[in-house]
């Protein structure tokens, strides 16, 4: 949990420009998988914003709930409780302001797991050994169900794009067995300290910063709380209306490299809020560690050139994840001539 005990901490840790996060941005654009326009939203959506709400998923409200419950009842336990699946190795629980090895900060708590088999991570077994059966159970069924619906959006992505029979391109690297993917919950904790206007000196507090994600793609689902925020082409924060019963699906770097630059990497980032808690839930499609990730041959057009050299998702990740999570990491893809 975090635990601020005075006022210059919060103005110099976690505060950020003012913006008014009551300001909604209410044009994120729609998409029913059972709707014929549904690859073209999306493809329309991912080139202009990176990102959308996948609505009519069929996905039982039931099932999320569950894990949404099960999420609660292990923040609410004592910290020494949850101290003992910490510290995250990387996964685990982190359970402080602390963000990253990096030192970016946010007033919020999460657990992060992995979904690769070849990692095995102790903190991860800690974890659902000192917590009921249920919870785990709940995990899993969830991972499975987000992974399912991660590959159908990317398929019908691959199919708005003109692949045809390769629309499987992205697909194919989530249903890998070794696919890198990871489940992250995170609960940021309402701020009493927020209803006191002149500890903000004008400015929001930072629940979790701005940032891309690095992986393919993201889907997130959270409770009614608002807080997330996305930055539009003109360089504007805008809030996202939260909906528990819809999915934000956002576009990752690794996307944006494979369409050479058509689909954006949204940045967001996340508000606090001085009365209610948020919890969120995002599965990150990723691929294995050893995949090379560079632009399809089929997207680059005689016209154009190739904006980003081959990488593996490792040598991506690694070279990422040293970084802050405001930097502008998809740079780490670009060939020298665009540097």
């Amino acid at each position: 949990m975090v635990v601020l005990s005075n006022q210059s901490a919060l103005n110099e840790l976690f505060l950020a420009k003012t913006c008014n996060p009551s300001t909604m941005f209410t044009e994120v654009p729609e998409v029913d998988l059972s709707h014929p326009d549904a690859k073209t939203i999306m493809v329309k959506a991912c080139q202009e914003i990176g990102l959308f709400k996948l609505v009519n998923h069929g996905l039982p409200l039931e099932m999320i709930t569950r894990l949404e419950n099960e999420a609660l009842k292990f923040f609410t336990q004592s910290q020494s409780v949850k101290d003992k699946a910490g510290p995250p190795d990387p996964f685990g629980v982190w359970a402080a302001r602390e963000l990253a090895r990096t030192g970016d900060m946010g007033w919020v708590e999460y657990l992060l797991l992995s979904t690769n088999p070849d990692i095995v991570s102790p903190k991860t077994v800690q974890l659902f050994n000192q917590n009921p059966q249920s919870f785990r159970l709940c995990v899993e069924e969830y991972i499975g169900a987000m992974k399912k619906i991660c590959c159908e959006v990317l398929e019908e992505m691959g199919d708005g794009l003109g692949l045809g029979r390769r629309k499987n391109v992205f697909s194919r690297m989530i249903r890998e067995e070794r696919s890198d993917s990871c489940f992250r919950v995170n609960r940021y904790p309402a701020c009493g300290e927020l209803k006191d206007e002149s500890a903000l000196s004008g400015r929001n507090l930072i629940g979790f910063g701005e940032h891309t994600d690095p992986q393919i793609l993201s889907v997130l689902r959270s409770n009614n709380t608002s807080g997330l925020q996305i930055c539009l082409p003109d360089g504007t924060w805008a809030s996202i209306p939260p909906d528990h019963s819809s999915f934000f699906v956002n576009v990752g770097d690794l996307l944006q490299v494979m369409t050479n630059g058509r689909f954006k990497s949204v940045k967001h980032r996340v508000l606090a809020d001085s009365r209610l808690s948020r919890l969120s839930m995002i599965y990150f499609g990723g691929p294995s560690l050893e995949e090379k990730i560079a632009p399809l041959p089929s997207l680059v057009s005689k016209e154009e050139e190739s904006l980003y050299r081959e990488l593996t998702w490792r040598e991506y990740k690694n070279a990422a994840y040293k970084t802050r999570l405001s930097d502008d990491r998809i740079t780490l893809f670009y060939k020298s001539s665009n540097t």
